[in-house]
C-alpha cells in the first residue's frame, strides 16, 4: 500500500500502545472474566452487567417464556440491582398473576407490563409521551413506565391525533417544555410529522398495530414516519414502546448508578 508522504501516519509507539492499554482497561470492568456480568439461570443468562456498560438495565420480554421464568428473569434483576426497577413487558394474564404472587405489593401492572420494585426519582427528563388515539396507550404506557424505571421524568399526553388538530395545540406549551418526545399512533401514522415541526425536541415514533385493513398491522403508519417530511424523527419498531423508552434514555444521558 502506497503511502503520501504529506499525510500523517498513525503511530505504534509506546504512547499509542498505552493509550490502547487504557481503553481496554475502561472497557474491562464492564465485561469482567468469563461467567461475570451474568447471571446463567440455565435456560437463559440474564445481563447483569448491562447497566455498567449501557446505563439501563435489561428488561424481561414474557412472550414466549412460561410465568415461572419471567418470575425467574425478574428475581435474578432484582438480585443484581436491589435499586433499580425490574422489568417484564409482553405479560399475558397468567405471567402476571405468577409475578403479583411471587412479588406481592412490589409489583406494578398495567398494560401487559410488570414493574418490580420502588420507582426511582427522576434523575433526567422531561419526557412526554403523546398518543394519537386511545386505542394506542397501551404502547404508549409502556414506555412510560419503563422510561419511568429508567429514572426519567415523564408525561403522558394522550388523545390529540390529527383528527382533531386543535386537541394537539392545545397542547404544544407543555410539550414544548420536554427536552424528549416519543410520539405514538396507527392507522396514518401522521402525528409524528406534526409534533417534529412543533417542538425542538427529539422526536421518537412508535408506529401502533391500531386500524383497519390497510394499516397492514401498523405497516402502513411504520412508512409514513419513515417517510417524515420533518426533518430528524426517529422511528422504532411497530409497538415498540419499551424500544421507544431505551433510545429516550440514551438521548437524555441516564446514569448507570442506582
Amino acid at each position: 500500500m502506497r503511502h503520501d508522504p504529506e499525510l500523517p501516519q498513525a503511530s505504534a509507539g509506546p504512547e499509542s500502545a498505552r493509550a490502547s492499554d487504557e481503553r481496554a482497561e475502561a472497557v474491562a470492568p464492564a465485561f469482567g472474566d468469563a461467567g461475570e456480568g451474568y447471571r446463567d439461570l440455565g435456560w437463559a443468562k440474564i445481563d447483569t452487567g448491562r447497566p455498567a456498560r449501557t446505563g439501563t438495565a435489561e428488561a424481561v420480554y414474557a412472550a414466549g417464556k412460561t410465568p415461572a421464568q419471567v418470575v425467574g428473569a425478574l428475581a435474578a434483576l432484582r438480585e443484581a440491582h436491589p435499586g433499580r426497577v425490574a422489568v417484564a413487558t409482553r405479560c399475558d394474564e397468567a405471567c402476571v398473576a405468577a409475578v403479583r404472587e411471587a412479588f406481592g405489593e412490589d409489583v406494578l401492572v398495567e398494560s401487559g407490563v410488570c414493574a418490580v420494585g420502588a420507582f426511582p426519582d427522576a434523575e433526567t427528563g422531561l419526557l412526554a409521551v403523546v398518543c394519537a388515539g386511545t386505542s394506542d396507550l397501551p404502547v404508549a404506557r409502556e414506555a412510560e413506565i419503563v422510561a419511568r424505571a429508567n429514572g426519567i421524568d415523564t408525561r403522558i399526553v394522550a388523545d390529540v391525533g390529527v383528527a382533531g388538530l386543535h386537541r394537539l395545540l392545545d397542547k404544544v406549551g407543555e410539550l414544548r417544555e420536554a427536552a424528549c418526545v416519543i410520539v405514538v399512533a396507527g392507522m396514518d401514522g401522521a402525528l409524528p410529522s406534526v409534533v417534529a415541526g412543533l417542538v425542538a425536541a427529539p422526536v421518537i415514533a412508535v408506529p401502533t398495530s391500531v386500524g383497519y385493513g390497510a394499516a397492514f398491522g401498523g405497516l402502513a403508519p411504520l412508512l409514513t414516519m419513515l417517510n417524515s417530511c420533518s426533518p430528524g424523527v426517529v422511528v422504532v419498531n411497530i409497538d415498540n414502546g419499551f424500544g421507544a423508552a431505551m433510545a429516550a434514555a440514551k438521548m437524555l444521558g441516564v446514569k448507570a448508578e442506582r
